[in-house]
């Protein structure tokens, strides 16, 4: 309930990193069994999210930050893009990365930079970009406890 969109392969991730030793195949057997099955997206067409209610209103700074891509391109007609990350209490942006090819092995990186300087928030609020989506910042947030 907690993560509606999780296929067996994540669910297999997470019950690894808990301690369950449990083949990969087992899970997708008992996903298959509870009718679990991850509806696919259909192209044009925004997919069904769960509403979880008001996101709680942050009352001091590094408690909740946004992140979020944004993209231009320059005179010569190449693309780059801008990682952008504003605490919700201050409305200040403690980090801007700019880079040709932002992945989510980037976006940690950047983030153990900013961990310096900063510190770290209680959350991060992203959308459903690539780059927010990926296994390496999922780890990252698991294991930073954010």
């Amino acid at each position: 309930m907690a993560r509606p969109r999780f296929g067996y392969n994540r669910l297999h991730i997470l019950l690894r990193r808990e301690g369950w030793r449990v083949n990969k195949k087992r899970v997708r057997r008992l996903y298959r069994l509870e009718g679990l099955q991850v509806r696919m997206r259909v192209r044009r067409r925004k997919h069904m999210a769960l509403h979880r209610g008001p996101a709680p209103v942050p009352t001091g700074p590094a408690q909740r930050w946004s992140m979020d891509l944004v993209h231009d391109q320059l005179f010569d007609g190449r693309r780059f893009r801008v990682l952008s990350m504003v605490d919700q209490w201050s409305r200040a942006s403690p980090m801007l990365e700019v880079g040709f090819s932002l992945t989510g092995k980037s976006v940690v990186a950047a983030l153990e930079r900013l961990l310096v300087l900063a510190g770290l928030p209680v959350s991060i609020t992203v959308d459903h970009g690539t780059e927010f989506m990926s296994k390496a910042l999922e780890a990252w947030a698991f294991y930073r406890g954010v």
